[in-house]
């Protein structure tokens, strides 16, 4: 596989890790909401509107860690679920200490929400189990020569 195709299939596969930690997060914060009986009928295009801006949350937060995981799985031909699934979390708990208040002074986060920290962790671990299956599974295939097909021995007569 080349370089380039290699690449396509990296952010095909970065897109579709961030619709689903999209959905997770979304799905998460609005479930209090979606399990009280009294409150009727949802409307399925609001629902469309918060997945579009979970996942353009989720993707612009994500790049550069998730990038990282990326690049370092690549180099050294990492194919493990097990290690994807650890850079998702990692990426998942990033994204969500970034967004939260930091004291240099106390040198800690002001502001854990912990049900928060366990959405962003759990959404990052399946981001992670989704990149594995579409690109994950084959990192580093770039790099490996292209086998050709056994030439027939023209030299040895029948």
């Amino acid at each position: 596989m080349s370089l380039i195709g290699r690449l396509f299939v990296i952010f095909i596969a970065f897109c579709a890790a961030c619709l689903v930690a999209g959905a997770i997060v979304v799905f998460a914060v609005l479930f209090p909401e979606l399990s009280a009986l009294g409150t009727g009928e949802i409307n399925p295009d609001a629902i469309n509107i918060l997945l579009g801006f979970g996942f353009i949350f989720i993707s612009g937060f994500a790049l550069i860690p998730a990038m990282l995981v990326v690049l370092i799985t690549e180099a050294f031909y990492i194919r493990s679920v097990v290690i994807y699934a650890l850079g998702g979390a990692a990426v998942g708990l990033a994204c969500y200490l970034g967004l939260i208040p930091y004291d240099p002074a106390t040198m800690t986060f002001d502001g854990i929400v912990r049900r928060h920290l366990e959405v962003m962790t759990g959404a990052g671990i399946l981001a992670g189990l989704i990149y594995w299956v579409i690109a994950g599974r084959n990192a580093g295939a770039w790099r490996q020569p292209r086998r050709k097909p056994p030439q027939p021995d023209v030299a040895a007569g029948p």
